[in-house]
């Protein structure tokens, strides 16, 4: 079982890493670091930043958003950080976000979902791969852009600057087609709201994906499935809960529209339909403190460890979902990243 873990620095009003919990996942042997972007920071260039700041572990994005850059900037940041990095520890992670983001945010038209990630990823590919200048007719993305504006002056292109490593490219999702997507075409998958019955809400999607993989991608046995799990060592649980509440009913309630909001979706399809409409109704309609309210203390005890050591270590096992490779762990205290490199180690083994 990988270890990875999570930095929940891109929706603060400061960027402010904590160096010392990096370093110390680094030290115990952890598996890679994440970073994201929604509107504030970005994840590229944080990523820059810990490449020269560590050694060995490995730099994901989760995620970088779709619309934010184009594949061919995305691809070159990537192989940019990787070449700093020293080779084979850079991992980008994709996403689409929601139409209010793409839309409000990057002036992007929402389109279809599915086929920007498709064309996108494909783009990536023939871009590290170098076999030729690049070109793709998708049905969202085309290379050389032929479309309403062009002046019929484009050129396919092939990188100048050579990949010094093999650069990952994972699918971020919670929608069925999506994910069916990410089975197919990615190195691995980073889902939303996976939860301890993930397998049994999205195992088929996958295994439709499997069952069409490309050959660009990694072989399926070497295909990684991490989950988020939120880990607070504490004597309060009830305490802990509540202040997870916030950020739950900010993402399901606020991140997407009433008819687009895959988050509210997730929650949903783990076993929460009423408490996950009824926060993005309190939301939409100004009430940010009754959708807080309304997050149930049940969701969020299924998505993290928390309590005493002896509560965490017990649990641990339950809370690890059936597909699962890797945990994104969501801590910044050094003492717990510890130990749950020990208890990993104890019972799968840290990989």
């Amino acid at each position: 079982m990988k270890l990875a873990l999570g930095l929940e620095v891109y929706n603060k009003a400061t960027l402010n890493l904590p160096m010392d919990a990096i370093g110390t996942a680094e030290s115990c042997g952890y598996h890679s670091l994440w970073t994201a972007e929604a509107y504030g920071s970005d994840a590229l260039s944080t990523l820059a930043y810990l490449a020269a700041k560590t050694t060995t572990i490995k730099l994901g994005t989760a995620v970088v958003q779709v619309a934010a850059r184009t594949p061919a900037s995305t691809a070159m940041a990537a192989m940019t950080i990787d070449a700093l990095a020293g080779g084979n520890r850079t991992i980008i992670g994709l996403g689409v976000s929601g139409p209010q983001i793409v839309e409000g945010w990057y002036g992007q038209p929402w389109g279809s979902p599915h086929h920007w990630l498709r064309d996108y990823v494909a783009i990536m590919r023939k871009i590290f791969a170098r076999e030729e200048p690049v070109s793709h007719i998708g049905k969202q993305l085309n290379l050389p852009y032929t479309g309403d504006g062009s002046i019929h002056e484009g050129k396919a292109l092939k990188s100048i600057l050579h990949p010094v490593g093999n650069i990952e490219i994972w699918v971020a999702s919670g929608a069925p087609l999506n994910t069916a997507l990410a089975a197919e075409v990615a190195d691995g998958w980073l889902p939303m709201g996976y939860g301890i019955d993930g397998w049994k809400i999205h195992g088929t999607n996958l295994e439709n994906g499997f069952d069409k993989r490309k050959d660009s991608a990694v072989p399926r046995e070497d295909f990684q499935l991490f989950t988020n799990l939120s880990v607070e060592i504490t004597e309060d649980i009830q305490a802990a809960i509540d202040r997870r509440k916030p950020l739950t009913a900010m993402y399901v309630g606020g991140m997407g529209s009433d008819k687009n909001n895959y988050h509210r979706d997730s929650m949903a399809r783990r076993g929460f339909p009423e408490a996950a409409q009824k926060i993005q109704d309190c939301w939409l309609s100004g009430d940010k403190d009754a959708a807080v309210n309304a997050v149930p203390d049940e969701y969020i005890d299924q998505s993290g460890l928390i309590g005493p050591v002896e509560r965490i270590r017990e649990r641990f096992t339950s809370l690890v979902p059936a597909g699962a490779t890797g945990l994104i762990l969501r801590t910044t205290d050094t003492s717990t990243i510890e130990l749950m490199a020990e208890i990993t180690e104890s019972e799968y083994g840290l990989g």
